[in-house]
């Protein structure tokens, strides 16, 4: 399942360091076969020690995380609505991608030049999320001149989509992402065509600097600016140290700790943001565990047996019959499979079973 995190800011605040920082956890290429080779896309294993304990009980020989994909977007400048810099590149790489993780700096530092000449958080979400505003704005009034004319023809479809653009049109004309518009399902589906940057979820990435004037260490203002937004908007936010983890991202495990504990940063927040993308994309793992290998699944948040079952491979779902499922804390407790069979842990599901985070699963299939 190959979905993607867009990386974007503007110049100068970490996010071709935060995406080397994401990289040095990058997955064989032979696991994802929708992996690339373009320098500017890396494919991450999520972090979850859950496979390590279900290997502990398998006796693996090799584990197999699920993955997330980062693609690293060229910076934005003001005026990218309007095509200034690489405007229209940076606007087409973002409309490809599934969700933005938009990275500001947090971090004062005389060395690191910034491209407004001052440290102000909001001031470059404020920036970077009109910029796609705008560019929605134009999408959505270039789609009402087209709905137009099948409205006039008594098209039920047309009418419903005019009204969702409509809508959107308000939010957007008030500075709003159009994903703050309460949609129902069958209303985002009507609008899902034109591929609005900011129906996309966001996530907020706060990148600090060790060793630097960091707003969230020194409780400044700015910060508590930022953090009345994100409230203020819902906003799901991490705070990194992209630079700290970029340095540590050949050391062994261990030798992070130690760094981490030694300069007071117990976590850089690269493990957060990888899983809250996940999150953020509506995933989450079922697992399948053997000698051979354990691994991880991915699949959508609300998935059946069966598609869960056509992760695998396609007959799986097409030809299933039935699952056997224990859920990991069950399988842990009991300690194998067995033991949760004996307990009754272990049950069989069919084909309108919705898979739970953590499954642990085998399939049958005619």
């Amino acid at each position: 399942m190959s979905l993607s995190v867009g990386i974007v800011g503007l110049p100068n605040v970490g996010k071709s360091t935060l995406f080397n920082a994401l990289t040095r956890s990058s997955v064989p290429a032979e696991n994802y076969p929708f992996c690339t080779i373009d320098p500017s896309v890396g494919v991450v294993a999520v972090p979850d020690a859950r496979l390590a304990t279900l290997s502990g009980i398998s006796g693996s020989e090799k584990l197999i995380p699920a993955a997330v994909e980062f693609v690293d977007i060229a910076g934005l400048v003001k005026g990218a609505s309007t095509g200034e810099g690489l405007g229209n590149k940076f606007l087409a790489n973002i409309r490809e991608v599934d969700m933005i993780a938009e990275v500001v700096r947090i971090f004062e530092d005389a060395d690191v030049h910034h491209v407004a000449g001052a440290i102000d958080p909001l001031s470059d979400i404020e920036v970077i999320n009109l910029e796609l505003v705008m560019a929605d704005t134009e999408t959505v009034s270039k789609r009402l001149g087209n709905v137009e004319r099948d409205v006039r023809s008594g098209n039920k479809t047309a009418v419903l989509e005019k009204d969702v653009l409509t809508r959107l049109m308000q939010v957007l004309e008030s500075g709003k992402l159009a994903n703050t518009l309460p949609l129902t399902k069958e209303e985002r589906k009507v609008v899902q065509g034109i591929h609005l940057l900011t129906m996309k979820t966001f996530l907020y990435v706060c990148n600090k600097k060790q060793g630097a004037f960091n707003l969230d260490d020194q409780n400044e203002d700015r910060w508590h600016e930022l953090l009345a937004f994100f409230e203020e908007t819902g906003s799901e936010y991490v705070v990194v140290d992209a630079g700290m983890e970029h340095e540590l991202k050949d050391m062994e495990e261990d030798e992070k700790i130690e760094f981490r504990r030694e300069y007071g940063g117990q976590d850089s927040g690269v493990e957060s943001l990888i899983r809250a993308c996940y999150r953020g994309l509506g995933l989450m793992s079922y697992f399948t565990t053997g000698e051979k290998e354990t691994r991880a699944w991915t699949v959508k948040i609300g998935a059946t047996a069966p598609e869960a079952a056509g992760v695998i491979h396609t007959d799986f779902e097409q030809k299933f019959i039935r699952a056997q499922v224990v859920a990991f804390e069950d399988l842990v407790r009991a300690g194998s499979l067995s033991a949760a069979r004996d307990s009754g842990k272990l049950r069989t599901e069919g084909k309108e079973y919705v898979v739970q985070d953590g499954d642990v699963m085998e399939f049958l299939h005619s």
